[in-house]
């Protein structure tokens, strides 16, 4: 065989790492659209959010929070007062985020509709 000089030769780039975490993020994580629908809704302290979900324990949340915590999507905010007081938000990047999520529910919404 002879080889084409001007052959152009594909190298494979590894996906971006923030955005690679981020996805892993939210398809490694069961909760995380729960959570992320929960903070929109107001309820940004863990305790809260746990008695708000049936089947959701402060280990599995703690984690989800914690993932998220790391690709950027949830800021955390410690108040230093006694009892220990925690709230979360999504950051500005989290909201770009939460939209593509968004899009992605209402694409599904009209496949199912045909």
């Amino acid at each position: 065989m002879t080889e084409n000089k001007n052959e152009k030769k594909v190298i494979r780039k590894l996906p971006p790492k923030k955005a690679a975490t981020m996805v892993e993020t939210f398809f490694g994580c069961k909760w995380s659209l729960t959570v992320y629908s929960m903070i929109r809704d107001g309820v940004v302290r863990p305790g809260e959010m746990v008695r708000s979900v049936e089947g959701l324990s402060t280990k599995v949340l703690n984690s989800c929070l914690k993932r998220n915590l790391e690709s950027g999507i949830l800021e955390k905010e410690v108040f230093q007062e006694l009892p220990l007081k925690v709230e979360y938000s999504i950051t500005p990047f989290g909201e770009n985020f939460i939209k593509i999520l968004d899009d992605i529910e209402e694409l599904n919404k009209k496949i199912t509709k045909n």
